[in-house]
């Protein structure tokens, strides 16, 4: 169905369009090397269909491996950018572009012992581990600015994060079927504050009491309206129900925002408080500071 695009040169007018959802924006790592992993292994099937039983059925478990490695980095790409994207994270659990490097060796290995040798296989089993690691490189091995972190609230800071990055992926799967671009993008711009709450929280999970109603509770209403908003517009197209949801949005974004910027500030006055304390016991001990 074709869709009206907003903005100062269209035919409305409208001058409103929001490029705040693309603030921050990188290339994402899951593109387009990663699709060609799987793609790469398809002549495979031909090669499979045209042999004799065994060979068959060497090359279609080679594809499998091949296909089950390229999924593996996908995920592995995917669970990097979002450990990159975070100040405070921690290593994935399961390595899985180190994974993916092994099993495209293993299927690059039972490709060339099936269609050439042994002395093949192995060759081209270091050749695949090695270009692959080369090509995507290691899985993030540490954790990342947790030093100092009680790991129990982090823990909890985690899932509750988890969570709501659900609900948000639910709001983006649910507007695309109003088919309206402006709201897409409205829902992205919201996306953003929402994130960057989230990221507060994160960087000090003390923030967590103060700001869980709006991670868990406010998250999952503005899930469930977008959900219904999505639902009668697609099938009405009412300007009153989109106007109601625009409205509901703005609400939202100055709502998130404000308690963001009121979480940094409480850091920053305990920050104060922490630093006149070590003043005094510094002043105590005859150690004058200069001012």
């Amino acid at each position: 169905m074709a869709q009206r695009y907003g903005g100062k040169h269209s035919p409305t007018g409208d001058t409103n369009t929001d490029h705040g959802s693309f603030r921050g924006a990188s290339r994402t790592r899951a593109g387009g090397r990663v699709n060609f992993l799987f793609l790469a292994p398809l002549p495979l099937i031909w090669k499979a269909f045209t042999s004799e039983p065994v060979v068959m059925a060497q090359y279609l478990i080679a594809l499998g491996l091949l296909m089950l490695a390229a999924w593996l980095t996908r995920d592995g790409e995917i669970a990097h950018e979002a450990y990159d994207a975070r100040k405070v994270a921690r290593r994935p659990a399961i390595p899985r572009k180190i994974l993916g490097s092994l099993v495209t060796g293993a299927g690059l290995a039972l490709a060339g012992y099936a269609g050439f040798g042994l002395l093949e296989a192995i060759i081209f089993a270091i050749l695949g581990i090695v270009l692959h690691f080369l090509s995507f490189g290691p899985d993030p091995m540490t954790n990342k600015g947790m030093e100092g972190v009680d790991e129990f609230q982090t823990d909890r800071v985690a899932r509750m994060v988890d969570q709501a990055e659900e609900h948000l992926a639910a709001m983006s799967d649910a507007v695309k079927r109003a088919g309206d671009r402006q709201v897409e993008g409205r829902v992205e711009r919201f996306q953003t504050k929402a994130r960057e709450l989230l990221r507060t929280v994160e960087e000090d999970p003390r923030d967590l009491t103060a700001a869980r109603k709006y991670m868990g509770v406010y998250l999952q209403g503005a899930r469930d309206a977008t959900i219904k908003f999505a639902d009668v517009y697609a099938r009405s197209q009412d300007r009153g129900a989109r106007s109601d949801y625009m409205m509901l949005l703005t609400d939202l974004e100055e709502s998130f925002n404000s308690k963001t910027q009121s979480l940094l500030l409480d850091n920053q006055s305990d920050m104060n408080v922490e630093i006149e304390v070590l003043r005094d016991r510094l002043a105590r001990e005859g150690v004058r500071l200069n001012s």
